[in-house]
């Protein structure tokens, strides 16, 4: 064999192998893959109660700040895009003197807030948060929040009480 004839077969094979590697491999249409089964939304899900109590300083006096927040069959169920239950919450805040007489009482659902809500969280949110924030001025000022169940979705709200009892709710303009 010359040293041409090797060049030449060699050129064969490597032009051979290139249009082997360029040939088109048959396509297959058979996906395989596992069906994904949507689950039916359990039963309607409740948040945990909860209690906070907090002294405070306020106007020279002592008080005792109570917040306490209860799951409430009696309000209406909101239901997320899946169609999971949520059941609402009530939120009870009593301000004690500190010889324990009541200052102030009061139950606050999602409707007390409904002038600061907008059309999706009226349906679709509940009453979630609701904390002591700090004396301001002559105001103790609460930070409360209406959301998106189980999510970080909420509306910030401030609800502010007077040395005389007067309630102002308003949202959270302060990020």
């Amino acid at each position: 064999m010359t040293m041409t004839t090797v060049r030449n077969i060699l050129t064969v094979a490597v032009i051979a192998m290139t249009v082997a590697a360029c040939s088109e491999k048959k396509k297959n249409d058979v996906i395989i893959t596992t069906k994904v089964e949507k689950k039916a939304p359990a039963a309607p899900v409740k948040m945990q109660d909860y209690t906070q109590s907090k002294t405070i300083e306020w106007l020279g006096n002592e008080y005792m700040c109570e917040v306490v927040r209860t799951a409430d069959d009696s309000l209406s169920v909101v239901k997320d895009d899946g169609g999971q239950k949520y059941i609402d919450n009530t939120i009870r805040l009593v301000i004690y003197r500190k010889d324990g007489s009541v200052f102030f009482q009061r139950n606050f659902t999602k409707a007390s807030f409904d002038k600061c809500l907008d059309d999706d969280y009226r349906k679709t949110g509940i009453l979630e948060g609701f904390v002591f924030d700090r004396v301001d001025n002559q105001e103790l000022r609460f930070a409360a929040s209406v959301s998106h169940p189980q999510t970080d979705e909420y509306i910030p709200l401030v609800v502010k009480i007077s040395r005389m009892g007067a309630v102002s709710i308003s949202r959270d303009t302060v990020e």
